[in-house]
Formats: structure tokens, sequence, C-alpha cells
């Protein structure tokens, strides 16, 4: 993905077709090819390692398609993704997010009205700084001029200081990601997938109920899904929460070292992103610190029913459950086929005092939730909806009987209801922990197609 500190999100509609399609011809040189941004990131590390001044300046483009955004150029040709073609706001209601449900049975979710309405595009720019960022925009913005209209502009960027690369609650972001080994290279505990996983038309671009290759249009070869979730992060809240049901597991515990680690055990991680797996006690930056060892964990394997180290329902148990499937009955596949990459940023202020002392959200603050994939079904829905969603994921049997784990407690969602989750107290690992109805809040989104350059040349552009 791009490498970025900062990015904008300009979600358009599409007002003159053939004057779009002139222009876009002028946009493809600016699109960010994955060579451009190897090389990039190859310029970054050698800079920091002969500790070259400030930061290299650079501004990446990407763009993607809704299925209304296809239809409007004129293009008809099925992509194949059933998801992709009713667009997110029909899922809203599977995926759990917050809505009302009329006397005919309509949901309607609590979304920000953009995208409750057609968005026909979205054009994601990312780089060092605002300045990068937004001349870029302007510059791609100018060249589109009256084709589109923009309904909605999304400025994000990483948290400051000692907070870059931790989301808005406080922990490490970006840790654990898909190895494709002949194109990114390997670390250790990183999961193994087939480039078809990411992206349409190669190795692994499968159904995985016929296990046969997914039929597509030869121009969305090479080409990804990309969700945007435009998720509202309740963050004092948060704080208020596990500060109010700290653990106490020595006996000797502060309330904050309780919090602390209640907080660890809802994702798993420490803030410094050191595993609980491997640390389930205490925070340990130096493990956090070492791309060779803080990701290299499998939570023991489906045989192993204690949660001494790691909930169940642990965030990042609930949507990368590693050894709880691959050592079942679901097959060595079973976790790689949903795997998804992500490039999400936060957005919004810090969190104020008053918010801090209040322990209510004043502020509008989140995360601009985008991965990338290539079957939204086997990916992004599938880890939200069968996964996240889901109580008895992972599948638990103890002393016979099913145990359910309850909801991802970060981003499992129940239409607004409350939430359970068992496994926290390491304790009483049977205890069920009642949650709010949300930490994380949805408030839209839509499904893209981003094409390749050569889709862009040949059937988007004129």
């Amino acid at each position: 993905g791009l490498p970025k500190r900062y990015e904008v999100f300009i979600f358009f509609t599409i007002q003159d077709v053939a004057g779009f399609k002139k222009a876009l011809s002028q946009v493809i040189p600016l699109i960010t090819t994955t060579a451009q941004i190897q090389r990039f990131r190859s310029e970054i590390a050698h800079h920091k390692r002969n500790k070259g001044e400030g930061l290299l300046k650079f501004a990446g483009t990407n763009i993607g398609f809704s299925q209304t955004g296809l239809t409007k150029l004129g293009i008809t040709d099925s992509l194949g993704d059933p998801a992709f073609t009713a667009g997110q706001l029909a899922s809203a209601k599977a995926l759990g997010d917050d809505g009302t449900t009329d006397a005919s049975n309509n949901f309607t979710p609590n979304w920000l009205p953009e995208f409750k309405g057609d968005t026909h595009g979205i054009i994601l720019i990312g780089g060092d700084s605002f300045a990068s960022v937004n001349e870029a925009a302007d510059k791609v913005e100018y060249i589109l001029g009256g084709t589109i209209k923009a309904i909605l502009k999304v400025q994000a960027n990483a948290r400051p200081g000692k907070e870059k690369g931790h989301e808005h609650f406080g922990y490490l972001d970006g840790i654990s990601f898909p190895a494709i080994p002949a194109l990114t290279g390997q670390l250790p505990g990183q999961q193994v997938v087939q480039p078809g996983v990411l992206v349409c038309g190669e190795d692994g671009d499968v159904d995985t109920t016929t296990k046969q290759p997914v039929v597509r249009p030869s121009w969305a070869v090479n080409g990804s899904f990309l969700v945007y979730r435009h998720l509202n992060q309740l963050v004092p809240e948060f704080n208020e929460f596990v500060r109010d049901n700290a653990l106490n597991t020595t006996g000797t515990m502060t309330q904050e070292q309780g919090a602390e680690l209640l907080g660890a055990r809802f994702f798993g991680r420490w803030k410094s992103g050191a595993p609980i797996d491997i640390a389930p006690t205490q925070d340990n930056p130096v493990l956090a610190a070492d791309p060779k060892r803080n990701n290299n964990f499998n939570f023991s394997g489906q045989d192993v029913l204690d949660q001494t180290r790691c909930p169940f329902s642990a965030h990042i148990r609930k949507t990368n459950p590693r050894n709880d499937l691959a050592q079942y009955v679901f097959g060595p596949t079973a976790v790689s086929q949903h795997m998804i990459n992500r490039q999400s940023i936060a957005f919004g202020p810090e969190v104020t005092p008053q918010e801090a002392q209040t322990g209510k959200t004043i502020e509008t603050r989140g995360l601009s939730f985008v991965c990338y994939q290539s079957n939204l079904a086997n990916g992004f829905e599938f880890v939200q909806k069968a996964w996240a969603d889901t109580t008895t994921f992972p599948p638990k049997t103890i002393n016979g009987a099913q145990f359910d784990p309850g909801f991802d407690p970060i981003i499992g969602q129940a239409n607004g209801a409350p939430r359970q989750v068992a496994g926290m107290d390491p304790n009483n690992q049977s205890k069920n922990l009642t949650l709010p109805s949300h930490f994380v809040a949805s408030k839209g989104g839509q499904y893209f197609f981003s094409p390749s350059i050569t889709a862009l040349k040949t059937k988007f552009a004129a």
C-alpha cells in the first residue's frame, strides 16, 4: 500500500461521462503503480539508514469505481462478485451496522447521508504531508474539472508523536499482513496467501464453494476490490469502560494496570503491539519492536482450550484465527483464503481534556478503514459477518458443550444491541462481560473496484 502520514479520500459522482473518460487519460499517469510504491519504500529505508533529514516528499494516487460507477460509464461486464454488484449499503444490516427497520422490514443504517446515495468512485491520495497530498489532489481535481462532483472529502492523518502508527484507542496498527513470499518475502508468523486472494485473476482467485477460478472479464485481471468503511471510534467511552471493569488477576494490580490488561485482552495486543499470546501479563515493547517475533504465534491450536494467554474473542484472534482453524476440520487454507490487505489510517483530533474527564465523545474521530481483496464475500464480508459478529466463532467445545466466545469486542456489531464476550478474565474464563452496543460505529462506506493501469487505459479512458 501507499506509504503515508496523510491521506485524502475523495468520493465522487460522474457528471459528464464523455468528458470524464477523456480527462481520465490525463489522470492515469498520476496513478501510483506497485513498482513505484516498492521503489519509494526502498528510498525511505535508505533515507532512514543514512539518517537523512526530514521526510521524503511523496504523494501516491489510486482510483476505484463502484458498481453504479461502472454502470454510469457504460461498463456492463459482471465482475463476478455479488456483494460488489449490490453495494455496501445493501450489506449494512448483515454487517451488523446500527440502524432502524420500518414496518415493511426495510433497514436504514445510521450512516452519513453521503454514503446512502450514489457514489460512483473514490480517489485516494496519500503522502508525507498535507501539502504534498493536497497539491496532488488539486492537480487531479483540476484535470477532472466539472466531469465529476465531489460529494465527500475525508482528510486523514497518522496520529502525532509517539502515537504515529497507533489507532485512536492507542494500539499499534498494521502489524499483521498477509504475505505473498515471491513478492513480499515472509516474516515469522505471517499468513501466507496465494496472489489471487488479494488480486483478481491470479492463482488463488477461486470460488471457495466450487474451488474453480472465478469467471471475470479479462480487463479485471490484476485489479482488486477496495472496501472503504468510515468508522467512528468512541475513545473516551472505551477508556472509561476498561477502567470501570479493570481486571485484578494478581490481587495487587492498580486500576490503571487492570485497565491496560483488559484493553490488551480485548485487542489481543498491548498498546505497543506486543501480542498477549507471547506476553500475557505485561507489555513488552522490545518484543513489539521486533518484526521477527511480534507476529510469531499461533494461539496454540484448536486442541488447546485455555484462554489464560489470549481470549478466543480477542480482536486479533477473531479476525485472524491462525491455528484455531488450520489444525481443525476446516483444513490448512481455512484462514488464508479469507485474508485481506488492510491499508487504514486514522482521522479526527486527539481526545480533549474535557472528553477524557467526562468519558463522553464530543469530537468525531475514528478510522478510515481500507482493505483490498479479490472476493468481498471471502474477504471483508466474511471476516466481519462470519468471524467478528458470530458469537460461536472460533468454534470451541469445552467438556462436551459448545463454548460461545462472544463478539469481537472492538469491531463486532449487533445492529445496535448490547454485546457479550467471554474469557476476558483469565481467572474466570467462562464469565461473560456485557459491552455497550459498540466502541466502533460504522458511519458508511462503499465497495469499489480498483482496476489495473492497463484496464484504466483500455476500458475506462477515452
